[in-house]
């Protein structure tokens, strides 16, 4: 099937950073399209730590440029999209005789405070662990500590959101639409993408082609573009644990490691506690990444390190792992590698122009669109100017310190719905939460329950809003509902999505 239309720019991949810049492309104006092999944020945009953070370790390494971005970039996001990111709190305990000594701890929070602007971040202070709340979950020996700001993100949910936005500015969304071929033809690319369901193919045109796959981004110019021998990529693996809950202080911690590296241990979906992640290069498809036992191994006897009672295998109660394409820049180990971005416009006599995106993170994503849509503005001609600034994600035009009263609001119309219900409601879909909830007067109108606080009306919603099309994508990705849910209630789910995409 051939599309007639031809657009100003195809982008292949739906992480954080495909999403972001066609949200922003389609926003100043250019025809987009977007084509997802997969669900978006299927691989590293929901295999994070969830951060919206400066980077702290990343001074060590002089990346100064790509801090100061980060941290400006924090408060930016956090009044973009108030109901999925919101201040975190992090405490990084100190020991004397450790590997980074209190005087370089405090040079680093000192550029952390002054590097990037902060205005409603609360600055760095010092700790009495003996006094404060903060060194209950702690062994003794830790009595003194820095407290320090940064981000929380439901990573998959800012992305589909992009994507949402997108769609909603008028951008093509093709969700598992895998592209099988791009080649230039008469000044244009040919993009042929095949749908992973059926198998059906179909032709678009485009004046620009952006390869953000992310992981894939050396597959797709290797097997899709007739690159060989192509490596801008280094593959590192970053998995995580979730453990019953560790402690009950709304803060996170930053733990040092003997071996140089840090892992967090962060308040998880009010019962939990998120621990991670690992650093290890990896040369799999990335499609096959799973946590192995020695990961496994590591993050328990590193928390355990720090924590009184420490962390067992058998409080584990789930598990991902993901693969971060970092731009390949020749460092020894994987957690010395360069987290920046880095975009290469590659020109065939002017025509047909191809961006390929390297790296990046999710704190910096819309700056990294930013940046993309410069070169496709030099690459095919400026259409608008920067927007993204000031804007509103989906569900996310409230204040930025007003969560509360968005929860608070949305009982009064709904005296029905259990606070905790409303909460997670309010954190997963902002305002959009009373159009999900629609008229219903009491819990039964919401539909059938599936587990958790999941109801069949938020359930509809994620299939006809937010293309989810099974279970998985409901309850890991578009909220975190499989933690609540028993093996049971989840295969009802997955029948409930079969019969609806019938």
């Amino acid at each position: 099937m051939q599309v007639d239309q031809v657009f100003d720019v195809f982008v292949i991949g739906g992480g954080i950073n495909g999403c972001g810049i066609a949200r922003d492309a389609v926003g100043r104006g250019y025809s987009v399209a977007l084509a997802e092999m997969k669900d978006f944020a299927a691989g590293t945009s929901s295999g994070a730590t969830k951060l919206i953070h400066g980077g702290l370790r990343y001074l060590e390494y002089y990346e100064f440029r790509l801090v100061r971005e980060a941290l400006m970039e924090r408060e930016v996001l956090w009044a973009m999209a108030p109901h999925v990111i919101w201040p975190l709190r992090f405490v990084l305990p100190y020991q004397k005789g450790g590997i980074r000594p209190a005087w370089l701890i405090r040079l680093g929070l000192f550029l952390y405070d002054h590097l990037g602007g902060r205005k409603l971040l609360p600055a760095t202070k010092t700790l009495d662990l003996r006094r404060d709340p903060a060194g209950k979950p702690l062994k003794p020996e830790f009595s003194k500590a820095f407290e320090y700001s940064d981000g929380w993100v439901d990573d998959a949910r800012m992305v589909v959101l992009n994507a949402r936005d997108a769609a909603d500015r008028g951008a093509t969304i093709l969700d598992r639409k895998r592209v099988t071929s791009a080649r230039r033809e008469d000044g244009l690319w040919t993009v042929v993408v095949s749908d992973e369901a059926s198998g059906e193919m179909q032709t678009y045109k485009a004046r620009m082609l952006v390869n953000a796959a992310g992981p894939w981004v050396d597959q797709v110019l290797a097997g899709t573009l007739g690159r060989n021998n192509v490596h801008n990529v280094r593959l590192v693996q970053g998995s995580h644990i979730v453990v019953k809950k560790k402690f009950s202080d709304p803060r996170a911690y930053f733990f040092q490691n003997p071996d140089n590296r840090i892992i967090f241990a962060i308040p998880y979906e009010k019962d939990f506690t998120l621990i991670g992640t690992t650093d290890r290069d990896y040369t799999d498809d990335p499609k096959n990444v799973k946590i192995s036992e020695e990961e496994i191994a590591y993050l328990c006897n590193a928390a355990s390190e720090y924590f009184a009672e420490p962390v067992r295998r058998e409080d584990i109660v789930w598990s991902y792992s993901a693969v971060r394409p970092l731009y390949d820049d020749g460092a020894s180990k994987a957690q010395e590698a360069t987290r920046d971005y880095v975009l290469k416009l590659d020109r065939v006599a002017e025509d047909a122009p191809l961006l390929n995106v390297f790296g990046g993170k999710l704190t910096t994503y819309r700056r990294l669109a930013e940046h993309a849509l410069e070169k496709i503005g030099e690459a095919i001609g400026v259409k608008g100017g920067s927007w993204t600034g000031t804007s509103r994600l989906p569900g996310g035009d409230f204040g930025a310190t007003t969560y509360p009263a968005e929860v608070d609001k949305l009982i009064r119309v709904c005296p029905f719905l259990e606070r905790r219900h409303a909460e997670r409601l309010v954190r997963c879909y902002g305002t959009d939460a009373q159009r999900i909830v629609g008229n219903a007067k009491r819990a039964e109108e919401l539909g059938r329950h599936f587990g958790g606080t999941l109801f069949e009306c938020e359930v509809r919603w994620l299939i006809e809003r937010e293309w989810a099309r099974s279970a998985e994508d409901v309850l890991w990705r578009r909220t975190k509902q499989g933690l609540y849910l028993t093996a049971g209630e989840a295969a009802e789910l997955e029948n409930y999505m079969a019969a609806a995409a019938r």
